[in-house]
């Protein structure tokens, strides 16, 4: 687990990692993509050596599961960019003096949104998981879903300013 909360500090630094003011918007956008991308795979392999070491799949339960994983961390790692640049967004607005009111209110609705469709994908899939294996099995999938996303929530709070507005 040392190893994980060492991985998850990185990715927490890398989303906070902000290009120089002299890149073109397209630039940052395709470093930061890229870089999440590579971290992503990591830490995929990662959780991967967890599920395997707590789920103990049979190879015909595994062929099975891991179908579905797949998709599941394809949808999860569209999620994953969307929020790497609302945190990216709030973290600037905080360094440029622009987080006000109106700022807020957007980040906000953005973050409820953004937390409804992560419960939402994850529901989805537990019960693609529980149809496909047992329920049993989705609870496990559910659960080291959920304290690895606490993990990584955690990691990336830790280090976010706290919300006030921009002084002047």
């Amino acid at each position: 687990m040392k190893t994980l909360q060492t991985f998850c500090l990185l990715v927490c630094t890398t989303i906070f990692w902000l290009p120089p003011g002299n890149a073109s918007a397209a630039e940052v956008d395709n470093n930061i993509y890229n870089y999440l991308q590579l971290l992503r795979s990591d830490f995929n392999s990662a959780k991967v050596e967890i599920v395997n070491n707590i789920m103990k799949l049979s190879a015909e339960d595994a062929k099975k599961f891991w179908a579905i994983y797949r998709a599941y961390e394809d949808e999860l790692g569209k999620q994953a960019v969307n929020r790497a640049e609302l945190v990216a967004e709030f973290v600037q607005a905080h360094k440029d003096g622009t987080f006000n009111n109106a700022k807020a209110k957007e980040v906000a609705k953005r973050w409820f949104k953004e937390q409804r469709a992560r419960l939402d994908l994850l529901q989805e899939y537990h019960g693609k998981i529980e149809k496909a294996l047992s329920s049993v099995q989705a609870g496990q999938f559910l659960q080291i879903e959920h304290q690895l996303g606490i993990l990584v929530d955690l990691t990336i709070a830790a280090e976010m300013p706290l919300v006030g507005e921009a002084k002047k």
